[in-house]
């Protein structure tokens, strides 16, 4: 049910906030815009909030943009940690069902695109296609890169010294890890990545089969370029890849205007 006006949002584009009952989770859902429905998924133990720019540019530019909180980040709840990606995809299926008009578009965003693919997978009636920023989970990332993104959770740690691991999985250029300096959420980064690793890739590698924008980071060190080759080897014209320079794997405060120009490209193609 629609709980308040979307006021506080600071892009101003959120008209509604609904929460839907999901198994295991109530989920906070910030909606915005009229017209085809764009349903965005964040990264590892990250907000929603993320979207805030890409999702003002997309109500401009004439679509409807759905944010689902992740359960665990307030103010959605988790009543339940979940086993495997199949339950949080199902979250994601709960909230297209309660708001949406499917089939609809899913973007995700490094483990947002996993999520996005599971829910490909699972419920190919709610998705009409699908956007990855930030393509991972084949090609390993090195050693060093995955001491860093696991140290970015580490809130314990000096802000600076944590700084340097966010910048290191994050970013391309780092100076611009500040914009990252908060908004991490531990423990739900601690249960998906749990879910992540009990999944087989081969439970959502192909995303169902559904036509896919791959938009790749050229700098990204958590989910190396290799992978978004190997998934356009797989499916051939059904993959669309745009390289993002100058971008790392965060790639959304990075890069906004050409992250934005290639996703209304693909949806209006």
């Amino acid at each position: 049910m629609a709980a308040e006006s979307g006021a506080g949002d600071p892009f101003g584009f959120v008209s509604t906030t609904d929460t839907v009952e999901a198994p295991g989770a109530r989920l906070c859902v910030r909606v915005g815009g009229d017209g085809h429905e764009v349903v965005l998924l964040p990264s590892l133990g990250r907000a929603s909030d993320d979207f805030d720019r890409l999702g003002a540019d997309l109500v401009g530019a004439g679509f409807r943009v759905v944010l689902p909180e992740p359960r665990g980040i307030p103010p959605s709840v988790a009543l339940e940690r979940p086993a495997t990606l199949h339950e949080l995809a199902n979250d994601v299926a709960c909230v297209i069902r309660a708001v949406c008009r499917p089939p609809v578009t899913v973007l995700g965003h490094a483990l947002g695109n996993r999520i996005a693919r599971t829910l490909a997978s699972d419920h190919p009636d709610l998705v009409r296609d699908v956007i990855l920023v930030a393509c991972g989970g084949l090609v390993p990332m090195p050693p060093d890169v995955h001491h860093a993104l696991g140290a970015c959770f580490r809130l314990d740690l000096p802000e600076e010294e944590r700084l340097v691991y966010v910048a290191r999985a994050f970013f391309a250029e780092p100076s611009r890890a500040a914009v990252w300096r908060e908004g991490w959420f531990p423990e739900v980064a601690a249960f998906q990545g749990v879910a992540t690793n009990a999944t087989p890739t081969d439970d959502w590698w192909l995303g169902g089969g559904k036509e896919m924008l791959v938009l790749q980071p050229a700098c990204d060190a958590v989910a190396p370029p290799e992978n978004a080759r190997r998934l356009a080897e797989a499916l051939g014209a059904q993959v669309r890849v745009v390289e993002i320079p100058d971008a790392g794997h965060a790639a959304l405060p990075e890069q906004p205007d050409a992250i934005a120009r290639a996703v209304v490209r693909f949806l209006r193609r």
